[in-house]
């Protein structure tokens, strides 16, 4: 089947992508549909790339059109930004990484482990925590339990009030710590104030830690023996792994550097042997450090503070940023219309790193599973 291009722009910008599309794909496979001006018209007849004109391209729908294999939307009017396989805001240049596919492949292999596991009467099981009314926090929960459901993991929740002391919690943890059942815990973040976070963070077994949070596991993260590691860095470099990309020798610019996401993944991919560079708010010419990076991981929690300018001709992005614009609207910390015109990949928002977090803590609880029984 063709690969359809439906082009909306300016005139020489359409007769320059005619003929870009010439230089990586067999003509015969394409089908350009767009107002067909003369040179366009004469571009595509010149190079055998067929060509047809919609009665108003601004309405052409391709559920409409012939069955094609892929689209690529090029819609780069006047102060209008391009759009790449339905990823609003991106120009054709940079592959997007599908976080979602790749989630979808691992809970697969996930669920087929688990169910060797129960053939030989093993079911890998999480225990999650929920204190207090948290709206984002009930929705992560709610997700994770449909998650184990799914792969197959026994799921045990506990959903305390807001109230609850700390020691009422310490003694619940102490509980899941002894329970043969249980083979990850994972307790929700934030707490309520009246409870320390690191006392219960520590309290859990380092050998139930799904999170990867406990001391012993971020020190086992250090000297590079990894027990459990932590989710959301994870689940980065797994994305960069299944999208090719090969970190030895590369220029890893990390921006922010909390102890969920920054510091471990900066140490994760210093174990790849990668050059890292870890900045922050303190961190001077910001812009300088980002053009530096051949792989730029952001996760600051700041709507588009990364400009697509300062990236780098070819990086690869990862954006971990999920922020909320007005009622709706989500955006990352980079700015990625901009963005994708310089980087050779890079992960949308939502649908990049996000979906691969609860992927990774199910996988944690599964290895757990195997070590433990």
């Amino acid at each position: 089947m063709p690969i359809g291009f439906l082009i909306d722009c300016p005139r020489k910008r359409g007769f320059f992508y005619a003929s870009l599309l010439k230089l990586f794909t067999n003509p015969a496979a394409l089908l350009i549909i767009s107002p067909l001006k003369y040179r366009l018209r004469k571009t595509c007849s010149a190079e055998g790339v067929a060509a047809v004109e919609p009665a108003s391209s601004g309405n052409f729908i391709p559920g409409r059109a012939p069955v094609f294999s892929g689209w690529i939307h090029l819609h780069m009017g006047k102060n209008r930004q391009g759009l790449l396989s339905g990823h609003k805001g991106c120009m054709v240049m940079a592959k997007i990484i599908d976080g979602k596919a790749i989630a979808a492949k691992i809970r697969g292999d996930i669920a087929a482990q688990a169910a060797q596991l129960k053939g030989k009467g093993i079911v890998p099981g999480l225990a999650v925590v929920l204190v207090g009314e948290d709206a984002a926090s009930k929705v992560y929960v709610s997700m994770k339990e449909k998650a184990c459901a799914d792969v197959g993991i026994f799921s045990d929740e506990y959903k305390l009030p807001a109230e609850t002391s700390e020691a009422e919690l310490l003694q619940l943890i102490a509980r899941l710590n002894r329970d043969p059942r249980i083979d990850g815990i994972l307790v929700q973040l934030p707490l309520p104030k009246q409870i320390n976070t690191d006392r219960v963070l520590e309290a859990i077994s380092p050998e139930k830690d799904a999170d990867g949070f406990h001391p012993y596991n971020v020190g086992r993260l250090v000297i590079g023996k990894p027990l459990f590691q932590p989710c959301t860095p994870y689940g980065i470099m797994v994305l960069l792994k299944e999208s090719g990309v090969d970190l030895a020798g590369k220029e890893v610019v990390v921006v922010g550097r909390s102890n969920i996401v920054g510091k471990p993944v900066a140490l994760m991919c210093l174990q790849q042997n990668a050059t890292v560079t870890l900045c922050h708010s303190k961190t001077r010419d910001l812009a300088a450090k980002v053009a530096l990076a051949d792989v730029l991981i952001a996760a600051v929690g700041v709507p588009e503070m990364i400009k697509g300018s300062w990236i780098k001709e070819g990086a690869v992005v990862i954006d971990v940023g999920v922020n909320r614009v007005g009622e709706k609207k989500l955006v990352g910390d980079v700015e990625f219309g901009p963005a994708c015109e310089r980087a050779s990949a890079i992960t949308p928002v939502p649908g990049g790193v996000g979906p691969m977090t609860i992927t990774m803590l199910l996988l944690n609880t599964l290895e757990s599973a195997g070590r433990r029984r």
